[in-house]
């Protein structure tokens, strides 16, 4: 998911078009009363109107926020017009394109809370354009914990999977894991803006190496565990992750709340987190989670890439001016990331289309007491003939993730699924694919 930005502009325009899909529900308020379709003209935008670049598959779906009925619309040619029920949607478009150097990349864009009110209807998406990554990939997040049999919560059993989906050998010597600061469950307006560039990050670990020291062969996966001991001395209900490639450790200041290092397991190289104590993931999935090259140096990186921005607090109280410092991470660096939130909760992407389109989750609800013993885990697209499986990428978390599934680890070591310690007793690919 390297955001490369390409000069592109490409615009929907009102004429023939197939629709693939709508389903009967409307989604309508008081204020959206028709029982009949509407259409709805789209319009893209990439802010570079010399450059149209060939695309294939592009695609355009309304996503109704009230019903979650979803209408797919796919191009023919270079013009689109949608019907589409009245309601407020999110709409999102996907584009295959060639790149420089035969590179294969994907224009997106995405506006939400759409009013569609009548025949007519505008929606006009920014576009951009990214690089598909031939990278590692994250995999899986598994952020929840696990539960002892008193039904309190246990975190230390997180891990982070990332995972070779290419033909050919990848390094990850470098490679950083990073967590958004901003949450998908609270909206603020930034100042300044600068997510077009790059995103907020709190968190920052690398994976040492001098560039060919971390291997990892097509269809292989890298485990990075917050803590790489064997949990089950502690928490019976839990796994084991001594078998970590890597673990991120943090030097606590407050001795009351330390962190526990494996000396047989590499630690990653810590750059930057914003607690002073030990980092966990967010337990209940409020926050984005990816990997980055970084092509600055750490000192360089941590003395040029301070980001200062306010946003005002709007309570009941009133509205309070913040004031935050934090770390920037540009976009083209990125190069995977999965937003997590939950359906009760989201309130948006922490980042641009082209990163992430979507979003997946563990629990329906905040604080959500399912949640535990479920991970996020990305989706098989298809299994080679030789056995090697390609997992789903297209940049966008909600379609390319299996949601509040069983951890891989739990199901490879038929660990408890609740705190009653019952035993996992199904494999899968993904989750929900079984391995026979």
């Amino acid at each position: 998911m390297n955001n490369d930005i390409q000069h592109l502009t490409f615009r929907l325009l009102s004429g023939s078009a197939l629709l693939i899909a709508a389903t009967g529900a409307t989604g309508c308020t008081d204020d959206i009363r028709s029982a009949d379709p509407v259409a709805v003209r789209v319009e893209l935008d990439s802010g570079q109107p010399e450059t149209v670049p060939v695309t294939t598959g592009a695609r355009v779906e309304f996503y109704n926020v009230s019903s979650g009925a979803v209408t797919a619309v796919e191009a023919a040619g270079s013009s689109i017009e949608a019907m589409v029920m009245p309601g407020f949607y999110n709409v999102s478009y996907t584009a295959d394109t060639e790149l420089h150097d035969g590179l294969k990349g994907r224009v997106t864009g995405q506006v939400q809370g759409v009013a569609v009110t009548a025949d007519g209807t505008v929606v006009r998406i920014p576009t951009f354009t990214s690089t598909l990554t031939d990278d590692l990939i994250v995999s899986e997040l598994y952020f929840t914990g696990s539960l002892q049999s008193s039904s309190d919560n246990y975190n230390g059993d997180q891990y982070i999977k990332l995972y070779n989906n290419t033909d050919h050998v990848v390094y990850a010597d470098g490679l950083t894991i990073f967590e958004s600061s901003f949450l998908t469950v609270e909206k603020y307006v930034y100042t300044p803006d600068i997510m077009s560039e790059a995103m907020t990050v709190d968190a920052l670990y690398t994976i040492p190496g001098s560039g060919t020291d971390v291997p990892v062969l097509p269809g292989q996966e890298l485990l990075l565990s917050d803590c790489a001991i064997d949990h089950r001395a502690i928490n019976p209900n839990s796994i084991d992750l001594t078998h970590s490639d890597f673990e991120w450790y943090d030097v606590s200041s407050t001795p009351y709340y330390t962190d526990i290092d494996n000396p047989d397991v590499p630690n990653l190289e810590k750059w930057y987190c914003y607690t002073l104590s030990v980092w966990h993931l967010h337990n209940r999935g409020f926050k984005a989670y990816g990997i980055a090259r970084i092509p600055v140096e750490k000192d360089e990186y941590l003395r040029s890439y301070r980001y200062d921005y306010e946003y005002d607090n709007v309570t009941q109280a009133g509205t309070f001016p913040v004031s935050k410092r934090g770390y920037r991470l540009d976009n083209e660096w990125i190069v995977d990331l999965v937003t997590c939130s939950i359906p009760a909760k989201y309130a948006w992407n922490v980042s641009v289309p082209s990163l992430d389109m979507g979003w997946t989750y563990c629990g329906e609800i905040d604080g959500d007491k399912n949640r535990y013993f479920r991970a996020v885990r990305r989706a098989v697209e298809t299994v080679t003939h030789d056995g090697r499986v390609i997992l789903r990428d297209t940049n966008n978390s909600t379609a390319d993730f299996n949601p509040f599934v069983v951890p891989s680890e739990v199901e490879r070591q038929h660990a408890a699924v609740d705190s009653k310690g019952t035993p996992c007793t199904t494999l899968t690919y993904d989750g929900v694919m079984p391995i026979e």
